[in-house]
């Protein structure tokens, strides 16, 4: 009669299991992913530079980050500078663990004695004034109410030293309502965005990350939000309720050839009709 299969002893021998090789998809890191996808540290911190800078004529030193995630944008922060600090807030705990061993790790002993990462609440943690608090990659957009908004941002406003300005960052665009699939193409990657819910009543809305890999495998879901998707107007408005005197909004430029966005952000009053765009908004006391 025929074998069904190796033995145990006959596998212990060769040293080899049969089975499949993990998927990319199962090897992936969905923080590495969304990292290498999503975010752009290097920018966002010479922009926060360049913006104070200009309206308070010093560098910052003292930072907050609020949703801070992997806390990589705080990291560099303190990197950046031998007199810079940085505080970084997330409730999720595994970000945090994360960002501790990829990027905190890498910090010398000194710049690390100067980052404080927390595991709490951003409408509770305290600590010393600071000249920045950002709230970026959207995940202020939890607050689905005036009043729940309103509250953070006063929040935010009583972070800041009376020379602090307040930095956020926005999507929005007739696209940005549709139910849609967008893909990117990276390094070894697939970068799936999917709006996957919307209501036009309450604006609330349901949007997933995927990936997906040349081997044909595909990460479902690695991130999933819910959240209230928030107008300019609407914005602007609440922060001022919140008691900041003067928020300005900054545009992407276009591309002349390819008609995209250029990556240039400067501050504007009017801004032309564009089907998607994300934008900055810097508050200041």
């Amino acid at each position: 009669m025929g074998r069904k299969g190796s033995s145990k002893s006959e596998k212990k021998r060769t040293g080899k299991r049969k089975g499949k090789r993990k998927s990319q998809a199962r090897r992936a890191d969905r923080h590495a992913l969304y990292e290498q996808s999503v975010q752009d540290p290097d920018y966002d911190l010479a922009l926060a530079k360049r913006l104070f800078k200009k309206r308070f004529g010093r560098p910052p030193r003292l930072l907050r980050e609020d949703f801070c995630g992997t806390a990589v944008f705080a990291c560099r922060w303190v990197a950046g500078h031998p007199d810079n600090r940085a505080w970084g807030i997330d409730l999720d705990p595994k970000p945090l663990a994360w960002g501790r061993e990829h990027h905190v790790k890498l910090l010398s002993q000194d710049q690390a004695s100067r980052l404080e990462l927390v595991q709490g609440d951003v409408m509770n943690a305290t600590h010393e004034r600071v000249d920045v608090t950002v709230a970026y990659n959207f995940s202020y957009l939890v607050f689905d109410s005036r009043k729940t908004l309103r509250a953070y941002f006063r929040k935010a406003r009583s972070t800041l030293r009376d020379e602090g300005l307040f930095l956020l960052d926005l999507y929005g665009g007739p696209d940005s309502m549709r139910l849609m699939t967008e893909t990117r193409e990276h390094d070894g990657f697939d970068y799936v965005w999917d709006q996957d819910e919307f209501d036009p009543v309450s604006h609330h809305a349901v949007n997933h990350i995927h990936f997906e890999f040349p081997d044909g495998s595909r990460l479902n879901r690695a991130f999933s939000y819910r959240w209230r998707l928030w107008t300019l107007p609407e914005l602007r408005e609440l922060l001022e309720e919140a008691g900041f005197s003067q928020v300005d909004v900054y545009w992407e430029g276009t591309d002349a050839k390819t008609q995209e966005g250029n990556g240039v952000y400067r501050k504007v009053v009017r801004a032309p009709a564009d089907p998607a765009w994300i934008s900055y908004i810097a508050a200041a006391l």
